[in-house]
């Protein structure tokens, strides 16, 4: 856990990459790389592969998030404005999707993880065998052009 960001905290990305490349004896892009030429061939490195990603991208949104909302801080003079507290909540919710594609992540890199031994496991592996994603979508449908907005101050 040697990688830190600047302000001295673990980054979670780096931190989950490194077990995963730990765990395969491959870096990331080698993993990928393989997972992409046969991704029957090891269920656990194609779900690793595909929630890393998702991890990755709820990184980006998160730092995206932070960034705007340290603009708006920097900007406004008060920074308890309706805008200002919208970011506040991107930001959370932002936090939240990383963490839980990370507490993901961690469960698929632990053997010893509740659900993978026993009759759960036996269940877990016959499940896998038909599925193609997650069993719920992880973002908001697209809205058509002309579907009506939501009220000013709402989000979801």
């Amino acid at each position: 856990m040697s990688d830190e960001i600047s302000d001295g905290t673990v980054d979670v990305v780096d931190v989950l990459t490194e077990q995963i490349e730990a765990r395969f004896g491959l870096s990331m892009e080698q993993l990928k790389a393989a997972v992409a030429a046969a991704p029957a061939a090891n269920p656990d490195a194609t779900d690793i592969v595909r929630w890393h990603g998702l991890l990755l991208e709820s990184q980006t949104v998160l730092d995206r998030a932070e960034h705007d909302l340290m603009v708006a801080l920097e900007t406004q003079p008060d920074p308890v404005a309706d805008p200002t507290l919208a970011l506040v909540r991107r930001v959370e919710a932002a936090v939240v999707a990383r963490d839980g594609r990370a507490q993901t992540l961690r469960w698929y890199l632990d053997p010893t993880a509740p659900g993978k031994q026993g009759l759960a496991a036996e269940r877990l592996a016959r499940l896998r065998v038909n599925r193609r994603g997650p069993a719920v979508p992880t973002s908001a449908p697209p809205r058509p052009a002309n579907a009506p907005q939501a009220a000013q101050g709402v989000t979801r």
